[in-house]
C-alpha cells in the first residue's frame, strides 16, 4: 500500500479508483449457458453443477428442516450472538416501515399504500464458509416487510455451516436450498422441481452470482449488482492511525479485488496509516488475500490539499462503506451524499455494522451509491397510489386534462373527461 497525492493521480489510477466494476462482462456468456441449462434441466442441472463447481454430491436440495436442528445444536455463545444481532437488525428495520396515507386536496382524495412482494429469494454466500450475518441481513428485512415466502439459496457443502443455518432459522426463512453460484440465481428466478420461482432476488455473492443477477433481471427483479467489497476512510489529523489501518485491513481480507482507501489532508497521518497497515497485516490468517487487495490499483492512502478536496474525493468515490474519523465528523457528513453506509467516529468500525449494530450490510459498490441505497424494508415493498375525485374536483381539472390530452394527440383521453361532464347535465 502506498501514499499518493490526489492532485498528481495519473488517468489510469483515477479510472481504477472511480470506475470500479464487478468484473462480470468476461463471464457473461458462461453464466448465460448455466442459466439456460437450469431452465431446461431443473434439479438435474443443480446437482451436476454442485459436483462440478462445489465438489459436493447433493442429495436433498431442500434443507429447510436442518435449520432448527442446527440452532438447537450450536453453542450458547454463538446462539446468543445471533439472537442479539437479529434483535438489533429487526429493531432498525422496523423503523423503516412506511405508513399508508390518504389526504384531501380540494375534492381530490389522494394517497399511497404499501404492500409486500409475495415471494422473495435471498442469496447467502457459504458452502464451506459461514456467513450467518448475511443470512440475518437478507431475510430479516423481508420478514419485517411482511413478505409471505422467503426462500434462501446457499452453496452446498458436505456439511453446511450450522451457524448460517441457525441464523436462517432465527431470521425466519421459509425455505432453504443448498444451491450456489449462477445456478442458484437461475433456480430462484425460473424455478425447478424443488425450488419455487420468486419475484425478486437479493443478497451478495461472487461475480458469478452478480453476473447471473444481471442476466435474469428482465424476468425477475433484483436489488442491485454488487462487486467486491470496499471502504473509504475520510480522516483528519485527529484520527488514530491504528484505527484507520484496522478498518482498511479488515475490509481487505474479504477479497483480493477489494478496494480499500483512506483520504486525508495530513501527510504525516497518511504515512502513519501505511506503517500501521504494514504492522497489522503481518501474520494474519488471510495475509495473502489482504496484501493483494492492498496492492491493487483501486486501493491506497491519498493526501488531499485540503479537507474540501478530500470530501470531493469521497463524493466521486461513492463508497460502499464510508468511515469518517475526524473532529467535526457531523459537518463532514453534511457534505457527503454518495455512500452506502456511513460510520462516524473512531469507535464505529465497519465490522460493527457488518454484524450487529442494526443497519444492513448489503450495500451498493462500484460507485452505485451515487444512485441507490442498501438493502432495506423498502426493497421488499411495492407502493400503489390511490385517487378518488369528486364531480366538482373533476370539473375543476377538466380544462387542464383535456388541453394536455389534445396537445398529445390523445382525443379519447379528453373525451373520457367530457363524457362525465355531459352526464351531469343530461
Amino acid at each position: 500500500m502506498d501514499v499518493n497525492t490526489v492532485a498528481d493521480l495519473p488517468p489510469d489510477r483515477r479510472r481504477a479508483l472511480f470506475y470500479r466494476d464487478a468484473g462480470i462482462d468476461a463471464i457473461a456468456d458462461d453464466v448465460g449457458d448455466i442459466i439456460e441449462r437450469v431452465r431446461e434441466e431443473g434439479d438435474v442441472a443443480l446437482r451436476e453443477y454442485a459436483e462440478e463447481f462445489d465438489d459436493t454430491t447433493v442429495g436433498t436440495i431442500d434443507v429447510t428442516d436442518t435449520a432448527e436442528r442446527a440452532y438447537d445444536e450450536i453453542d450458547d455463545d454463538l446462539g446468543e450472538a445471533i439472537e442479539t444481532a437479529a434483535d438489533n437488525i429487526e429493531d432498525f428495520h422496523e423503523r423503516q416501515l412506511p405508513e399508508d396515507w390518504r389526504a384531501e386536496f380540494d375534492g381530490r382524495e389522494l394517497g399511497r399504500r404499501y404492500r409486500p412482494i409475495e415471494r422473495v429469494g435471498a442469496y447467502v454466500p457459504g458452502g464451506g464458509a459461514a456467513y450467518p450475518s448475511s443470512a440475518l441481513m437478507t431475510v430479516i428485512p423481508a420478514t419485517v416487510a411482511g413478505v409471505e415466502q422467503v426462500a434462501v439459496a446457499t452453496p452446498p457443502a458436505d456439511e453446511l455451516s450450522p451457524a448460517t443455518l441457525a441464523a436462517l432459522h432465527v431470521a425466519g426463512a421459509d425455505a432453504i436450498h443448498q444451491v450456489g453460484g449462477a445456478q442458484a440465481i437461475a433456480a430462484l428466478a425460473y424455478g425447478t422441481e424443488t425450488v419455487s420461482p420468486v419475484e425478486k432476488i437479493v443478497g451478495p455473492g461472487n461475480r458469478w452470482v452478480t453476473a447471473a443477477k444481471a442476466a435474469v433481471r428482465n424476468d425477475c427483479a433484483i436489488d442491485f449488482l454488487a462487486g467486491p467489497s470496499e471502504i473509504c476512510v475520510l480522516a483528519d489529523d485527529s484520527a488514530t492511525p491504528e484505527f484507520v489501518a484496522a478498518d482498511l485491513v479488515a475490509q481487505a481480507e474479504h477479497d483480493p479485488a477489494a478496494s480499500v482507501v483512506a483520504i486525508t489532508d495530513d501527510e504525516e497521518l497518511a504515512e502513519n496509516i501505511v506503517a500501521a497497515v504494514d504492522r497489522q497485516v503481518e501474520g494474519r490468517e488471510r495475509e495473502e488475500t489482504i496484501r493483494e487487495a492492498l496492492d491493487n490499483d483501486a486501493s491506497g492512502v491519498f493526501v488531499a490539499r485540503s479537507m474540501p478536496e478530500a470530501v470531493l474525493f469521497c463524493e466521486e468515490y461513492a463508497a460502499e462503506h464510508l468511515s469518517i474519523q475526524a473532529d467535526d465528523d457531523e459537518a463532514l457528513l453534511d457534505r457527503i451524499s454518495n455512500a452506502g453506509s456511513v460510520f462516524l467516529g473512531p469507535y464505529s468500525p465497519v465490522a460493527a455494522g457488518d454484524y450487529a449494530a442494526g443497519p444492513n450490510h448489503v450495500l451498493p459498490t462500484g460507485g452505485h451509491a451515487r444512485t441507490t441505497g442498501g438493502l432495506s424494508v423498502e426493497t421488499f415493498l411495492r407502493s400503489t397510489t390511490v385517487q378518488r375525485l369528486s364531480s366538482d374536483a373533476l370539473d375543476a381539472l377538466g380544462d387542464t386534462v383535456t388541453t394536455l390530452a389534445e396537445a398529445e394527440g390523445l382525443e379519447a383521453h379528453a373525451e373520457s373527461v367530457r363524457v362525465r361532464d355531459r352526464a351531469e347535465y343530461e
